[in-house]
């Protein structure tokens, strides 16, 4: 009998050798799907959590990220959540989901499409049914093991469960932010109203949430909101569950008005919420949300509660003392730092976070403002740096009506004193000890906005940049957050080194295992240790600053201990600011109104001081008097105060000042 022709033998071969193969697989799905957690746990296992316990510094329990009574959450049947909210999660989380098996082929390759287009706001790879499993099953490892053993289970579980049911335990479960997990509670705590009853530009807003919460949260992140929104409604249109119609009228339901105007009136009840909110977003932005929520994090933060304390307190009496001299000022901020480490030791974000009327949950400490006068210190740091044509505090300015070339089309800049006066011939150091305004543009003329702009941006102001700012830039005209500015000061405070602010020391699994630790910062030398001494000299010099501010000048004293501040009111009042320092703690306090309404008859001294100068004098309390170390290569010479130079015979008027060693004091008119 004749052999098997070559080509039905290769088939034969083929044939057995993917009959080995599908064995195999078969075989190791079995093997490894015995070893997973039952698939019939679902239910029970979606409904069991881990709490994450955020404590402050020294061990106190200030927040559970999920609070014994499970949060807030109302399991509703899949029937009673709007259509339009099911439509939009299947849209931007899994549109394949009742077509495929619990894995989704076309959805992992559309996420790697997206990740290879750089595009930020794609659908995931992984299918709603393996989230399930992610949140309800599975550690947060991201290894290929972990990977493989989510998909097996969400093919079991899809096998084992209707999708209507997978999809009503995902919607009742999914966490959006602000304690609501679930439709339902994200429905009432976001729009007083029934997760049934959500319109479409509701529902297209929520469902864009759960991907990153913290980034995506309504109340303090509007705009990034609504970016991921308008996402939401074109991805709907493109799956076919809305016309472009209703996409267009649903992104113009919310156009034009803020989120005040929106959203329910957010209530926390839990002590320092702004404080807490940054912290959770920190984690979730590292971990994710699911580890946040469920895994059993404990975070020790920065927060001292004695300072916090202090902090609360100086900002309750200082609106309260404004509310009685009629200043209209509604609301304040403080943050205060440890310079040498970059903790952040207190943060007030607002004066009263449920007090809806003053927009109470927006926070203040890390939203941009103009900066006013507190940003005077980079003016003249920035003549400090320069190689040739260096400016000193012993350098003479002409402080005398002046006008500056504006944009083509728009009239001279002249900029004017606060005071309303011209003062003539002045030092560096009574320039910006009396914050005195000509000086301090003829500064940023000196030096050149772009010198400028780079030494913000070295001390971590990340605010100002892609804008075509001008000579106003001098005054405060650009916009920073407190918190921002508070690390500006800080790197003075600290001999020239740049600290990142942070809230969190320490981060933990429950069973104890290190996750993060901060205890020791990363420091970047950003300025010559003897210009930030410079600078500090002139903002602690009572003297120096009297003719200015006279009695008022006790706002930025401390008894008996050396203190360098700075105050800034911006134009029409809108915003108050004071910043100051000791060696052992740096604090900024804003004082204004969240909706931008000017103040009246108030300045950053008058607004802004009493707030930090009581909560400075309380931090001190019980703490030894440290005075700022002078540089090895700073130089303190006798100089003629008429000519900056070193005096002659006939020179009337002597004082001491500060040089760095290689940059003395120079000849020249005064600028």
């Amino acid at each position: 009998m004749p052999s098997p022709k070559p080509f039905y033998r290769f088939i034969l071969a083929l044939t057995l050798l993917l009959v080995s193969i599908a064995g195999i697989l078969i075989a190791g799905y079995i093997s490894l799907a015995r070893t997973l957690p039952p698939p019939d746990e679902l239910i029970d296992r979606a409904n069991t959590f881990k709490t994450t316990i955020i404590y402050d510094r020294e061990g106190n329990v200030i927040y559970e990220v999920f609070p014994p009574n499970a949060g807030k959450r109302t399991l509703v049947p899949l029937a009673d959540i709007s259509p339009y909210l099911i439509n939009a999660t299947l849209a931007v989380e899994d549109p394949n989901f009742y077509r495929h098996p619990g894995v989704d082929p076309v959805g992992v390759a559309r996420a790697v499409y997206y990740i290879l287009r750089q595009n930020e706001t794609r659908p995931g790879g992984s299918s709603i049914v393996q989230q399930l499993v992610k949140l309800t099953f599975l550690s947060s490892e991201r290894t290929l093991s972990r990977k493989i053993k989510e998909a097996v289970l969400a093919i079991e579980i899809t096998r084992r469960y209707p999708k209507d049911t997978i999809l009503e335990i995902y919607l009742n479960h999914i966490f959006y932010g602000n304690l609501a997990y679930g439709a339902e509670a994200a429905a009432q705590t976001y729009f007083g109203k029934s997760a049934s009853d959500l319109t479409l530009a509701e529902a297209s807003l929520l469902a864009g949430i759960p991907q990153r919460p913290g980034d995506y949260d309504p109340y303090t992140h509007w705009n990034a909101v609504r970016s991921r929104q308008a996402d939401v409604l074109r991805l709907m249109v493109e799956h076919g569950s809305i016309t472009p119609e209703e996409a267009t009228r649903a992104w113009l339901a919310f156009a034009d008005v803020s989120a005040d105007e929106v959203l329910a009136p957010r209530h926390a009840d839990f002590r320092y919420p702004h404080f807490v909110l940054m912290v959770r977003q920190e984690l979730e932005a590292t971990y994710g949300p699911e580890v946040v929520t469920r895994g059993g994090l404990r975070v020790t933060t920065t927060l001292d509660p004695r300072l916090q304390a202090a902090a609360e307190e100086a900002v309750r009496q200082g609106i309260q003392d404004l509310a009685r001299r009629h200043a209209r000022a509604s609301d304040a901020a403080l943050v205060a730092m440890d310079p040498q480490t970059g903790e952040v030791l207190a943060l007030v974000g607002s004066a009263d976070y449920n007090n809806a009327a003053i927009s109470g949950q927006v926070n203040m400490a890390t939203t941009p403002r103009q900066t006013g006068s507190v940003i005077k210190p980079l003016d003249y740091l920035a003549t400090f740096e320069m190689k040739e044509d260096y400016w000193t505090p012993a350098t003479l300015i002409l402080d005398e009506p002046v006008s500056f070339p504006n944009r083509p089309g728009q009239p001279p800049y002249k900029p004017r004193n606060y005071d309303g006066r011209f003062h003539g011939v002045v030092s560096v150091r009574s320039a910006l000890a009396n914050s005195y305004n000509i000086p301090a543009v003829k500064a940023l003329a000196h030096a050149g906005v772009p010198a400028w702009m780079e030494l913000a941006q070295r001390l971590g102001i990340s605010t100002l940049s892609g804008q075509d700012y001008g000579l106003s830039l001098a005054l405060g005209s650009g916009e920073v957050s407190l918190l921002e500015m508070t690390q500006v000061y800080a790197a003075l405070a600290n001999g020239g080194q740049r600290l990142e602010p942070h809230l969190i020391l320490r981060v933990e699994t429950q069973d104890g295992d290190l996750l993060a630790d901060a205890s020791q910062p990363y420091k970047i030398q950003v300025l010559d240790p003897a210009h930030a001494f410079l600078i500090t000299s002139i903002l602690s010099d009572k003297q120096a600053r009297k003719p200015a501010f006279g009695r008022a000048s006790r706002w930025l004293e401390l008894p008996q201990r050396p203190v360098a501040a700075k105050t800034g009111t911006t134009n029409d009042i809108r915003d108050a600011w004071t910043l100051g320092y000791t060696p052992q703690l740096v604090a900024g306090v804003w004082v204004g109104n969240a909706d931008n309404t000017p103040m009246r008859g108030v300045s950053g001294v008058s607004a802004a001081g009493p707030i930090w100068h009581h909560f400075m004098e309380a931090a001190h309390e019980g703490w030894p008097v440290q005075t700022f170390p002078r540089p090895a290569h700073v130089v303190e010479m006798e100089i003629c105060e008429d000519t900056g130079l070193p005096p002659t015979e006939d020179c009337a008027h002597r004082r001491m000042e500060f040089f760095k060693a290689d940059q003395p004091p120079r000849r020249h008119q005064p600028w």
